[in-house]
């Protein structure tokens, strides 16, 4: 659908964590998820701050849960935007296989059809990030929702955590896969394919896996102008020593570059120390 003069809205969810320039800009709306610290429930970017899952994850007696936005929270979103005049609004949404998120967006947009299209960028954080920008500024709604759709399939997400026992406790990761993680005592580097996370690689050493994470990125950069974003959890230190390698070792080639602390539904799913980074290939004009 297309409105002379009116662009498609973009809705995405609080797990894209959008530095805070991109957010403030107004070019996306945000439904929070929510996250459950000993039985008191707030929303993400909200009412709970990374540092609260950081500090309740270290304490380990501490239960921490996630949940879902409802249905309810994105029609209010969707009805809001349309009343203001939004020919169609494209909605991008964290992987469905690592959250119920794109579920409760999919029953909602039912109320609306024609209107809304939903859209699952297989991802998180920036790389759902990239995929929901991708959509903004523009004017037809189809044209909206594939440019999100190619913008995830140009996107690759890898990271680094100390321990797998927070994913696996949260169930984004089995068992036996944790298992194979961590064997041995050896790092863990992961990555998402087909909206799941899955073991990349092991080393030895923590400071290993962060030189290994640096390869890994330069390798998944194969445009002629690439997007970075890293993020991590209560480790600024070394994000920024990723960040300042990548942009020596793509140098000339670099387009976006953003660093900026995971929010809180990850945060919980992950642990302190996490670093990843999200690589974006920019489509060839």
């Amino acid at each position: 659908m297309t409105t002379p003069g009116v662009p498609v809205a973009v809705v995405t969810d609080s797990t894209a964590y959008l530095p805070e320039p991109l957010a403030a800009a107004g070019a996306l709306t945000v439904v929070p998820l929510s996250v459950v610290i000993d039985g008191r429930a707030g929303l993400e970017g909200i009412e709970v701050t990374p540092d609260q899952v950081a500090r309740a994850l270290a304490a380990r007696r501490i239960s921490v849960t996630t949940s879902r936005p409802s249905p309810g929270q994105f029609v209010e979103a969707y009805a809001r935007l349309l009343d203001a005049g939004a020919p169609g609004i494209v909605s991008v949404h964290l992987s469905g296989r690592l959250s119920g998120t794109y579920d409760s967006a999919v029953l909602a947009a039912a109320r609306y059809p024609g209107l809304v299209e939903v859209v699952d960028s297989g991802s998180t954080g920036m790389g759902l990030g990239f995929a929901a920008l991708s959509a903004t500024g523009r004017y037809d709604l189809a044209a909206a929702r594939d440019a999100a759709v190619a913008a995830a399939a140009r996107t690759r997400v890898l990271f680094y955590v100390d321990t797998l026992e927070h994913l696996r406790r949260g169930g984004r990761m089995n068992a036996a896969s944790a298992l194979f993680g961590t064997a041995l005592s050896v790092k863990p580097i992961l990555h998402v394919v087909g909206g799941e996370i899955v073991v990349r690689d092991r080393v030895r050493t923590a400071s290993r896996a962060l030189a290994k994470l640096a390869d890994l990125a330069v390798a998944a950069a194969g445009a002629p102008v690439v997007d970075i974003a890293i993020h991590h959890l209560a480790a600024p230190d070394r994000a920024a020593a990723l960040l300042e390698e990548l942009k020596v070792r793509l140098a000339g080639r670099l387009g976006d570059c953003y660093l900026s602390e995971v929010g809180a539904v990850v945060g919980a799913h992950v642990g302190p120390g996490l670093v990843c980074a999200i690589v974006h290939n920019r489509a060839s004009d």
